[in-house]
């Protein structure tokens, strides 16, 4: 008894929930405003609240039932199957750069709810978006693909036409019918006709949100990870430099046999220019300065080259003066005293 006389007491406030969210969602679609003003947001967190407490409403009434098709609903109930494309509308319309994202997958659920919806009932014939994990794969089975699907491309075309010639007729349509219907006059058949075609209505617009939703996540992703790639970068640029080094199979091979190769600068280009400065050894205009250091240094460096060429004469003369020895006194030549 306490459950039934409950159930009575929401029965009345949820089309006052339906209709204070409904022109919520109208005033926010056409106001002047920014999206991003307080009073449109305030608004927009109002009317979400709204919707979720009908929702909550709709599932404790059990107004639909996965078992019963389209003609077993009401008239005046067939309105309450467009709250999810309430809630993915007024979604969209939050403003929070941070959370877009989650914005935008939430807009998503509740557009696909709707459209999931409507197709069980078959309130008109659709193709159902793909899921998110449906859309990882095909977008990772398409970048390998070298050329897009053209056939593909050109029946989404067709049908965003098609979607668009069917939304002007409806909105003709439905433009006669909200006058007979808000005046209290039309008939159940009448008021039926008014609320699928709000239906197929907003099935057109939720398949055209969900489309632009995929694309801007994708956006959103993509400018995720270049973020994370400059991060990753900076960090390492400032990273201190590292001091050279030498590779070798242990320290004592380092000690004995050394690198293998030149050895590090000992100094810098700036030690080494300051050192040149000094003696007056840099070019100006193309003729090096000459001090009488670098002069000797110079002639000390020739003498020595002359020297190591008159030793390397002499030790050449010296071999050749053994060579033509031998040559003339055979092995044992000096030894007469044993001969018999």
């Amino acid at each position: 008894m306490a459950a039934a006389e409950e159930d009575e007491l929401l029965l009345p406030r949820l089309p006052e929930l339906f209709e204070t969210s409904k022109q919520i969602l109208d005033e926010v679609e056409v106001a002047a405003e920014p999206t991003g003003s307080r009073s449109i947001q305030e608004k927009v967190l109002k009317g979400l609240q709204l919707l979720n407490t009908a929702a909550e409403m709709i599932s404790q009434l059990e107004l639909f039932s996965p078992n019963e098709d389209l003609e077993e609903i009401a008239s005046t109930d067939l309105k309450y199957l467009m709250l999810p494309a309430f809630q993915g509308a007024l979604t969209l319309k939050q403003v929070n750069a941070s959370k877009r994202l989650d914005h935008l997958q939430w807009a998503r659920e509740h557009f696909l709810n709707y459209l999931t919806q409507c197709q069980n009932y078959h309130v008109a014939e659709f193709e159902l978006p793909q899921t998110k994990n449906n859309s990882a794969e095909n977008n990772t089975t398409g970048s390998s693909m070298a050329y897009p699907n053209l056939i593909a491309m050109a029946s989404q075309r067709q049908a965003k036409i098609q979607r668009y010639k069917q939304k002007k007729e409806m909105e003709q349509r439905l433009s006669v019918l909200k006058l007979v219907v808000e005046s209290g006059e039309a008939d159940d058949e009448c008021v039926r006709e008014y609320h699928l075609l709000h239906l197929r209505r907003w099935i057109g617009i939720s398949l055209e949100e969900i489309e632009s939703i995929d694309q801007e996540i994708t956006i959103l992703k993509g400018k995720d990870s270049c973020k994370e790639a400059s991060t990753s970068h900076s960090s390492r640029e400032d990273r201190p430099p590292m001091k050279p080094f030498i590779l070798t199979r242990n320290e004592a091979q380092a000690k004995v046999f050394g690198a293998g190769y030149p050895s590090l600068a000992s100094m810098t280009v700036n030690d080494w220019y300051e050192q040149h400065r000094k003696f007056g050894a840099l070019p100006d205009q193309g003729i090096a300065k000459e001090t009488s250091e670098v002069k000797r240094a110079g002639r000390q460096q020739k003498d020595e080259e002359l020297k190591e060429k008159e030793d390397d004469k002499r030790t050449v003369q010296q071999a050749r003066e053994w060579d033509d020895w031998k040559d003339t006194h055979p092995r044992g030549y000096g030894n007469r005293q044993n001969m018999g």
